[in-house]
This record gives C-alpha cells, sequence and structure tokens, in this order.
C-alpha cells in the first residue's frame, strides 16, 4: 500500500483519512491491474461505470444531487485524482472527465439541470464533457467564436470546439459562447445533449498518451432555454469559476503520477546491480532520489493547501491553485524524466511504468491552463495585491 503519511498534517481530517484508505482499497482491488493501451473509448466507458459503481464518483456532485458533500470538497477530489493517477493515468481521466464535465452545473446551473444531469453522472451512467477550447482560442479564451443567439424557445449555437476530452463518448457537453446580444464581453455556457442534431463529432485527435479527445462542430444546434447554465452574458463567469475549483486537481493528479515515479525509481535502484552493489547505494543516486523525494512533498503541500483553502471557505483561489497546478506538473516532468534516466534503457522501453508516466505527465502541463499562463495569473494576483 501507498504511503500515506502526509495524512497527518493539518490540510485533512478523519473522513480524508478514511477516504484515503477506502480508495487505496478500491484501486487494488478495482483498478491496478487494468492495461494502459487497448480500446480506449470502451475502457473509458467501463471505468466510468466502475467508478460510479463504487460511489467514487459521487465525490464530484453535490449531496442533494447525489453527490457525498453539500459543497465539493476539493480535498477529497484531490485524494481521488491522486490516487488514481498513481495507479492508472486513464481512470484518473475518467474520473477527472466526470468532474469537469459536470462542475458548471453543480456550480452554476439550476435545479432543474442538476437534478436532470448530476444523479446519473455520479452513478456513472452518464458521461460528461466541458467544451472550452477552439482552434484559435485556447490559452486566449476570450478569443472563442462559438456564438450562440437567442430565438423563440431558447438558443441556437454555431461554431467548432477542439482538444475536448471525451468527445465521441460524451452523453453531454457544457458548451462555451460568445453571446453577442448581452454585448462585447457577453458569453454563455449551455449544456447539449450528445445525440443534439446540430451537433457532430467532426474528428478524432490522436496524442502521445491516448485519450478520447477531439473537435465538435456546432451547426444550427438549438437547445432549449433551460439548457442555460448559469445567468446569459455572465459564460465566462461560469468557465473560470469551474477552474478555479478543479485546477488544483489537476496539481493533484500530476503529483500521483510522480509518487509512483519516485515508488517505481527507488524500488528499481534496490533491485538492479551495477559494479557488485545495488543502484541505490551510489551516493550520486542518492541525491537523485533525495531531489524527486523533495519535488514531490513541495507539490503536495502546494496542492492541499490550495484545496484546503478553497474548502475552508475562500470564494476563489486563484493564486493558491495557479502555484498548485504549475508547480506539481513541472515538478512531476522533472522526477518522472529523473526515473526514466535511473532506469537507462529499460526506462525507455514501451509500456514499461515510467515510460507511460513519461506520456502522461506531458499534458498535464498544456491542459486547463499552460504553465506559461498560470505563472501569469499569479504575477496578476501578485501585482493586484501589491495595488490594492
Amino acid at each position: 500500500m501507498p504511503d500515506r503519511t502526509f495524512l497527518t498534517w493539518p490540510f485533512f481530517t478523519d473522513e480524508h483519512q478514511r477516504l484515503a484508505a477506502d480508495l487505496d482499497a478500491f484501486v487494488q482491488r478495482e483498478i491496478a491491474h487494468l492495461p494502459h493501451d487497448g480500446d480506449v473509448d470502451a475502457t473509458c466507458r467501463a471505468l466510468v461505470r466502475t467508478l460510479g459503481g463504487a460511489g467514487v464518483l459521487r465525490l464530484g456532485v453535490p449531496a442533494r444531487h447525489g453527490g457525498a458533500h453539500e459543497r465539493l470538497d476539493v480535498r477529497a477530489l484531490c485524494l481521488a485524482r491522486e490516487t488514481l493517477a498513481r495507479a492508472n493515468g486513464l481512470a484518473d481521466f475518467a474520473f477527472a472527465m466526470q468532474g469537469l464535465g459536470s462542475g458548471p452545473i453543480s456550480l452554476f446551473g439550476s435545479d432543474a439541470l442538476k437534478e436532470a444531469y448530476l444523479p446519473p453522472v455520479a452513478r456513472g451512467e452518464r458521461i460528461a464533457a466541458f467544451a472550452l477550447s477552439e482552434p484559435e482560442a485556447g490559452s486566449d479564451v476570450a478569443a472563442m467564436q462559438t456564438t450562440a443567439r437567442r430565438v423563440d424557445g431558447g438558443f441556437v449555437i454555431d461554431g467548432t470546439k477542439t482538444w475536448i476530452s471525451n468527445a465521441g463518448i460524451a452523453d453531454h457537453y457544457v458548451v462555451f459562447t460568445r453571446f453577442p446580444q448581452a454585448g462585447e464581453r457577453g458569453y454563455a455556457a449551455f449544456v447539449v445533449d450528445a445525440d443534439n442534431p446540430g451537433l457532430r463529432v467532426s474528428e478524432r485527435i490522436d496524442v502521445i498518451a491516448p485519450h478520447p479527445l477531439g473537435t465538435l462542430v456546432f451547426d444550427g444546434c438549438r437547445v432549449g432555454a433551460d439548457a442555460l447554465v448559469g445567468d446569459a452574458g455572465a459564460g465566462m463567469r461560469v468557465a473560470l469559476g469551474t477552474l478555479d475549483v478543479f485546477r488544483t486537481t489537476v496539481g493533484a493528479a500530476a503529483l500521483g503520477f510522480a509518487r509512483r515515479a519516485l515508488d517505481e525509481a527507488v524500488r528499481w535502484t534496490g533491485e538492479r546491480q551495477a559494479f557488485g552493489k545495488p543502484l541505490r547505494d551510489f551516493q550520486l543516486i542518492q541525491a537523485t532520489l533525495g531531489e524527486m523525494a523533495l519535488e514531490v512533498d513541495a507539490s503536495a503541500l502546494l496542492v492541499y493547501r490550495a484545496a484546503w483553502t478553497r474548502d475552508a471557505g475562500a470564494e476563489r483561489v486563484t493564486r493558491e491553485a495557479a502555484m498548485a497546478k504549475l508547480y506539481a506538473t513541472e515538478a512531476a516532468q522533472r522526477v518522472i524524466d529523473a526515473a526514466v534516466q535511473l532506469f537507462g534503457g529499460r526506462g525507455v522501453v514501451s509500456g514499461a511504468p515510467v515510460e507511460t508516466l513519461y506520456r502522461e505527465i506531458r499534458a498535464l502541463r498544456i491542459y486547463e491552463g499552460t504553465s506559461e499562463i498560470q505563472k501569469l495569473v499569479i504575477a496578476g494576483q501578485l501585482l493586484k495585491g501589491a495595488h490594492g
């Protein structure tokens, strides 16, 4: 079982400690043995059902609608992502997208939307997706060109979204659009069911660590007035408010990858013999392991500080979440790279644990805000305080 001594830190309650133990047992029973390849779509669907059946997806939904806590417990979300990522990157992906794809509804949706969509998401019966990025609007979210216009009985959406996780397997998408009728800075968010005749998946995108990823096209896509998430014109608040909650969990996933890489490196350097003794008896190897352990603990402190701050009642944790996401993802890249180096030739064999981790970690430095964007966010918060 993994080392859980960090749960003695003051960030955690007895409930979190019990959750961690339950997650460890679940992962050993249901996740650890799963392959990292095969039919990605089928595997993701199966993982969502498994996570739902075990009650893990309840962590991403409010209690009133089938969830585990009245208010989303970000520490619990981070513990789940860290534990799942440590065992299987696709399991973490499946869990994370259920949370992110239903997060706007949980945080800003009407009671009717919450009741219709959240209980089946929590049970693993409905797959969720979050559609924000566009071909010409990645880091510059405000440059999005997908539009919505009000018509009798609802809205019509036109445009393209890309890099959308769960594209092609999701049952619904939360789609962010410009909303010119609310003015130049007007945006809106809508829930669009996958079987809407105005929506199609135009392509699937293959990446170095296979995940369901693709491009969506909206062509005269009509939705009812009840599909609106939050207020018409305030869609950017919905998007950024959702990311503010879930961005910390990206750092938690990176932390899980880094912990696995460190575990693998410690095990390997104890088994591998060179010049008549185990690798870990060499001081240079010990120095590398020490640096890796430092990166892991520093990441954990930043991740769980951000999660605790949000859970303690802070309305926004923009600075803390950006720091956690930035440091943990960059540190995990360094830790995993060091593990590959320690494994030598075996570290680059396709399918080896550290090789899989090397491919899995790279995207985390990009999605939900690149490392460069996180630096700007942190600086913006710092300067805002200095001039406040």
